[in-house]
């Protein structure tokens, strides 16, 4: 007789929709950025649009760090205190899989979070300086989340890219795991009105902020439309 095919394993529920869309969204829009950054690309036009749609998925983040699913809350998974140990059981050699972020996993979303943030708000202000530094500092860094990403999912035998695409885990490398808890019933009305509120104050400090557009960074031509201002006045 043929020998049965093996039964498809187990799946677990892990990452929810919205923490699926922004990943994926974040990296999409850092990306963009970068291809848009040189003044002289067919791109530059787009480059202020991506870096405020970047900040709309900040926004998105936060609030959904509160009112997400399970694995998606900050609560469930920043614990400052358990990076030491998990880096201890790394350099020993005891990586076991985890079902939502790792300790560093953690870092890296406080990490990619607040280096988005900064190069998004050093955009604003116009200091090209600052802005340039941490911009390839957040390159930096995902180049390193990206490389720890592929090295756990190697070691602990649990791919964490098809399961940030799919949102499910095998539960055979889990299997004291349950299906994650869904978002709370309002998390979707209150995620969209965190990011409504997030684009009218985008446009306030630059109107044209969603609008392909080629010139310097947002606070500078805020500054220069002020400054056309007053010459006309005069």
């Amino acid at each position: 007789m043929p020998n049965k095919p093996d039964a498809a394993p187990r799946l677990i529920r892990v990452w929810d929709p919205g923490v699926r869309i922004f990943h994926w969204f974040l990296v999409a829009s850092i990306a963009l950025a970068f291809l848009s950054s040189d003044e002289e690309s067919a791109f530059s036009v787009w480059h202020i649009p991506i870096g405020w749609a970047a900040a709309l998925l900040i926004a998105f983040r936060v609030v959904w760090g509160f009112v997400g699913g399970e694995h998606a809350r900050f609560i469930n998974f920043i614990r400052p205190l358990q990076i030491a140990p998990h880096i201890g059981h790394l350099l020993s050699g005891k990586v076991a899989p985890t079902i939502g972020h790792n300790p560093l996993g953690a870092l890296a979303v406080v990490g990619l979070l607040g280096l988005t943030g900064a190069t998004v708000f050093t955009g604003i202000s116009g200091g090209e300086g600052g802005h340039e530094a941490i911009a390839y500092a957040l390159l930096g860094f995902v180049a390193l989340h990206i490389i720890a990403v592929l090295l756990m999912s190697y070691l602990a035998k649990d791919n964490l890219i098809l399961a940030m695409v799919t949102g499910k885990k095998r539960a055979d490398r889990h299997p004291a795991a349950m299906d994650a808890a869904p978002p709370a019933r309002l998390a979707i009305p209150v995620a969209v009105i965190a990011v409504g509120v997030a684009a009218y104050g985008a446009t306030r400090v630059d109107p044209q902020a969603f609008t392909p557009h080629a010139g310097a960074e947002a606070g500078e031509s805020g500054e220069r439309e002020g400054g056309g201002s007053e010459r006309d006045d005069d």
